[in-house]
């Protein structure tokens, strides 16, 4: 649905959807266990497509049963997978790789369906991002002994993961990938709104002949994963979502043998000097805030710009979110899909009613939402200072909150000012004030003059509340592997 702000010189463009065809929706999936779809012993649950409401399908709810029943498969297994000579178990993940790469317009398809995100975002970001990830991660399997990681760097053993729902497979790939290589076998929980695109990944683990129990995905809510993170012969922990449920596992496995590592929440501050391209940097502030509907643990929800050219800035940010198109996540031209479901739509505007509340300034642009399905306009603040919560808590959604700095020393003071850090942003023409900020911001990442930009090479995670711990690149070996640090 394209705006219907005032701005001129704005192409109008005709519908563009993608075919639903390519995919097959079943209307009921079991658990994926030992290399084989089962029925599970708990109850179903249906998985929606937040743009229409609609049911795309039963799902299985494993519970402790069946947690169990994956974890002794994945036992099974880690004797076989993790003897296995590294360069045979790489080709195992490169055949992983290469079947992604072919069925990728699916895979594409079938993530949007699901999640709600723009097909663009899908087709062009995540499914290249997942498939990159297996190949890198093909090419360690038989070199870890050079990757500084010890001499005879050995696996864990079974590795108990869980993933949210706003990147479904690429989180997946982040962390199945890696655990692979090291030699460890998987029980994989995706979220209960986002199971389709895993479970299409235990059919490529079938099509790559996988062996039986190297990958186990069992399907289900909050309950599922306490089990799989409970369950005694899990000797490592992956889990990537709220801070809150961060800090429960975290209780949970303190005092056991489990290795751990958390990838938690964010509210990256995306900094703007005065020296700063405006035009380049409005499109990382655009990127940084309503890529995937802001949906993003690293967005940057919070623009901190200087005095000098705020104005500026926020006139030319206005003209560009008019340009903006919301509506069906399948239309190739669509920017902002839709709200992956009703529970974030409820959270994003109870926050942002709160910001009415404190005195923020709400901007949006004019636009018409869908009438069935979970929306929401991309929006700003301003007016908004430190102590307001919308500039404190994760909203999770397409909401920036602009406040203004003027050295800085100040943008570092409120940049740093929240219990978060994963990420930042700064914009600048100087080298050196890049340099200078990147050194004193607490943030696992910095971006300079660009944001959100990921690659399997690189690691990521975060301090403080953001969790602990790396995901890709060398260092997301360590998490995988006995005695291993960096």
């Amino acid at each position: 649905m394209v705006p219907t702000g005032s701005t001129t010189g704005r192409f109008e463009y005709a519908p563009a959807p993608e075919s639903r065809s390519i995919v097959d929706i079943k209307a009921s999936y079991g658990l994926f266990i030992d290399g084989e779809f089962v029925d599970g012993h708990g109850a179903s649950f249906k998985t929606l497509n937040p743009a229409t409401e609609e049911t795309l399908a039963e799902i299985a709810e494993a519970d402790e049963r069946d947690v169990d029943l994956a974890v002794k498969a994945a036992r099974r297994a880690f004797r076989g997978w993790s003897r296995m000579p590294g360069a045979e178990r790489s080709k195992y993940i490169y055949r992983i790789a290469r079947i992604l790469q072919e069925r990728a317009r699916e895979l594409a398809v079938l993530e949007s369906i699901d999640n709600g995100k723009p097909i663009k975002e899908s087709r062009d970001v995540d499914v290249p991002l997942v498939a990159a990830h297996f190949f890198y991660y093909a090419g360690w399997a038989d070199k870890l002994s050079y990757a500084g990681l010890g001499p005879d760097p050995q696996p864990l053993g079974v590795a108990g993961q869980v993933i949210p729902w706003n990147f479904p497979l690429l989180m997946l790939a982040w962390k199945v990938a890696p655990a692979l290589a090291c030699g460890n076998t998987v029980v994989l929980k995706p979220a209960e709104t986002t199971p389709l695109t895993a479970l299409l990944f235990a059919e490529i683990c079938q099509q790559a002949d996988l062996p039986p129990g190297v990958v186990n995905i069992v399907t289900g809510a909050g309950r599922t994963g306490q089990a799989v993170v409970g369950h005694p012969d899990v000797d490592k922990v992956a889990f990537t979502g709220s801070t809150e449920v961060g800090k429960a596992i975290a209780r949970a496995v303190a005092g056991s043998h489990k290795k751990v590592t958390l990838e938690l929440g964010g509210k990256a501050a995306n900094i703007v000097f005065d020296d700063a391209p405006i035009d380049q940097a409005v499109e990382g502030i655009v990127s940084g805030i309503f890529f995937n509907q802001g949906h993003v643990c690293c967005a940057g929800s919070r623009l901190l710009v200087q005095e000098s050219v705020a104005d500026e800035l926020m006139a030319s940010l206005k003209r560009r979110m008019g340009t903006l198109r919301v509506g069906d996540p399948l239309d190739k031209n669509t920017d902002i899909g839709a709200i992956n479901s009703a529970e974030q739509l409820g959270k994003i505007r109870e926050l942002t009613a709160i910001g009415d509340e404190e005195g923020g300034e709400r901007w949006a642009p004019a636009c018409d939402l869908p009438s069935s399905g979970y929306w929401f306009p991309p929006t700003i603040f301003t007016g908004v200072t430190q102590a307001h919560r919308i500039a404190r808590e994760e909203i999770f959604g397409p909401v920036l909150s602009v406040l203004t700095f003027r050295t800085p020393a100040e943008a570092v003071e409120k940049a740093n000012n929240t219990p978060f850090g994963l990420s930042a942003g700064v914009w600048t023409d100087k080298g050196s004030r890049i340099l200078h900020m990147a050194d004193k911001l607490r943030a696992g990442v910095v971006w300079a003059n660009t944001f959100n930009k990921f690659d399997p090479t690189s690691p990521f995670g975060g301090y403080k509340e953001s969790g602990y711990g790396r995901e890709g690149g060398r260092q997301g070996l360590a998490a995988y592997l006995k005695g291993a640090e960096l």
